[in-house]
């Protein structure tokens, strides 16, 4: 059976409101005792006054004590004479026998006399008086009494218990509220909608959900898109397997062809342009091999390789180019050992793809740069020293819309691009343990990438 969190939280309250209530009932009674013993202690104070008084009790004594304590007197003498402070007389007089202490008096039963209700008493006085004195206190005096002694009591119990419902009923309907907003929130989420909610007031645990429903809606918005770039990442190393398959096949063909018409070619002849066509045909085939590897999450061979003879091989590659357009490309191999633990082929991949995409960035007449240093702290992971690479450009920088989405799949600015080179070089390095990133200052756009030396330690292999 659903029970609603509203009801969950008025029982609990309702049940301090019956606690509440209880306690005042409990107090009014209380006080209603008191001011009726008070009442009975005034009483037998005035019998004991009058049963121990030396003087006769004359009817203006009798008004005296009327005028001080409220109740009226009846004196009833040895010989049945009678002395009353009110009129008309008292003909009804209570069935109990009088007591013969004053401190046993009691207001019991009531009579009425003229239309008015009295609660009435009566005591012996002692000798040598011998005579019976009734107190008949009025019923209206004893219930005004009686009611300033218990309504503080009823007005506080009274206030307490409505204002504890009406602010039990206010919490639990804002917190209803609160949580019927969660709830359409989270079937949003299911409903695929991960935009956030605005989080609530106050800072409490409900806004700790929210904040946690917020962050639970974006990485299922980033599992979403991973999931979609993978599914076309899949879809698209399927189809361009076998059309890459096929191309690739055909530039072998040519550079076969053109490496042996440059050998039966006369020693004397211009070999250059042959060179340049068998460069831009070896550049063709490992772009190639980079639409054969989409899918493939083969984890890289290890071997020592040179970071240097890396990028010498890659600038080899890419100068030809650089050269016919007019791009100064800036290369100063180190004269210490770059050597590190990787796979060669996919490291060259990424230094050429970093290469193409500088060359491209800088556009004729502009400059690129590589720079190949040391770096003393490793990185995380490896208590092996580091080695960075810097390609440096002076073209304009990735458009702004993009700047922050640049090493995902299908995030490219030029107008031919696919967009899939800096992903792929982000995936090769953080296989190997190493990092990519960029940034750009003073009009010079810089990528650069962090390798450690001794890469086998997170395969768990031995190079």
């Amino acid at each position: 059976m659903r029970r609603s969190l509203r009801y969950q939280l008025l029982v609990p309250l309702a049940t301090l409101l019956v606690g509440i209530v209880g306690i005042s009932s409990w107090t009014a009674w209380a006080s209603a005792s008191h001011a009726r013993r008070q009442l009975e202690h005034q009483v037998r104070q005035v019998a004991r006054t009058l049963s121990d008084a030396h003087f006769p009790l004359t009817a203006r004594v009798l008004e005296q004590m009327k005028g001080l304590s409220g109740a009226e007197f009846l004196l009833i003498g040895t010989d049945g004479s009678r002395l009353a402070t009110l009129t008309p007389e008292v003909t009804d007089l209570p069935a109990a026998e009088p007591v013969t202490d004053w401190q046993q008096l009691d207001l019991g039963p009531a009579v009425t006399v003229g239309g008015q209700v009295y609660l009435c008493g009566g005591v012996v006085l002692r000798p040598p008086a011998g005579q019976t004195l009734y107190i008949l206190y009025p019923e209206a005096l004893w219930r005004d009494a009686w009611w300033e002694a218990v309504r503080p009591a009823l007005v506080v119990g009274s206030v307490a218990s409505v204002a504890s419902l009406g602010l039990a009923l206010g919490m639990t309907r804002r917190l209803a509220r609160r949580l019927r907003e969660l709830d359409r929130q989270t079937r949003r989420i299911a409903a695929g909608d991960f935009s956030p909610m605005p989080l609530p007031e106050p800072d409490d645990e409900l806004r700790d959900l929210g904040r946690a429903v917020n962050d639970m809606a974006q990485r299922l918005a980033q599992m979403r898109e991973a999931i979609r770039q993978t599914e076309r990442l899949r879809l698209l190393g399927q189809v361009s397997g076998g059309l890459a398959h096929q191309l690739r096949n055909a530039v072998t063909g040519a550079r076969l062809a053109i490496e042996l018409h440059a050998r039966d070619c006369p020693p004397d002849i211009d070999r250059e342009t042959l060179d340049v066509a068998l460069r831009e045909l070896k550049v063709m085939e490992v772009t190639l091999k980079r639409f054969l590897d989409l899918g493939r999450p083969d984890a890289p061979s290890r071997q020592a390789c040179s970071l240097g003879q890396l990028i010498d091989e890659a600038v080899a590659l890419l100068r030809p180019r650089c050269r016919h357009a007019r791009i100064d490309l800036r290369w100063q191999a180190p004269d210490w050992d770059s050597t590190l633990v990787g796979d060669p082929g996919q490291l060259g991949q990424v230094v050429l793809n970093l290469l193409t995409n500088a060359a491209d960035a800088a556009g004729p007449g502009g400059w690129v740069e590589i720079r190949l240093s040391a770096v003393k702290a490793p990185l995380r992971g490896h208590p092996t020293p580091a080695i960075r690479v810097e390609v440096l450009d002076s073209g304009p920088g990735p458009p702004p819309e993009i700047a922050d989405r640049l090493f995902e799949p299908f995030v490219t600015g030029k107008p031919d691009g696919v967009g899939l080179g800096l992903a792929s070089c982000k995936h090769v390095l953080e296989a190997h343990g190493g990092r990519l990133g960029w940034g750009r200052g003073d009009g010079v756009t810089r990528f650069w990438l962090e390798l450690p030396r001794d890469t086998a330690s997170l395969q768990g292999t031995t190079p």
